[in-house]
């Protein structure tokens, strides 16, 4: 009998977490489908996402694959999220509101665990904040990111 490594171990925990919670790919495939749903009718956030995903059905899966990857460890997903959102022009933390704004909405209507709820809402949270960071980082350096900061904090 073969003993698990650590990380294998890691994603053994945490899929039984993700279990516990009554997260699942059904659940995530409602979540994603209801969220996107709402981007897409979203008057800013709908031709942000149009300029940019042609094809929605496998935007989606891609999306299923990466809240699998962050809620049950599938390991599915592999891409580069940073990238992406890097090149978007224009792309600034009253979006990343707006997006947050919404994805709570869904998860409101989607997720009946609290805990559930919770974990997909503090991830969202950490993703938005990375993301903004990534940006402000790429596009001017340690500069930008404290005047983004200072910004977003009403100064």
């Amino acid at each position: 009998m073969t003993e698990l490594s650590y990380v294998e171990q890691a994603r053994l925990h945490k899929s039984a977490v993700a279990t516990a919670m009554g997260i699942d790919e059904v659940l995530i495939s409602a979540l994603v489908e209801s969220f996107y749903c709402r981007i897409r009718a979203h008057p800013v956030l709908g031709a942000i996402f149009a300029a940019k995903v042609v094809d929605w059905p496998p935007h989606l899966q891609r999306m299923k694959d990466f809240w699998a990857s962050i809620a049950i460890e599938s390991g599915r997903f592999h891409g580069n999220p940073m990238l992406k959102h890097i090149a978007i022009p224009g792309l600034a933390s009253a979006h990343f509101q707006m997006w947050l704004d919404l994805w709570d909405e869904t998860i409101s209507e989607v997720v009946a665990n609290p805990d559930a709820a919770r974990l997909f809402h503090d991830r969202a949270q950490r993703i938005a904040t990375s993301l903004q960071t990534g940006i402000a980082l790429h596009k001017g350096g340690l500069a930008a990111l404290t005047k983004e900061k200072h910004h977003a904090d009403g100064n």
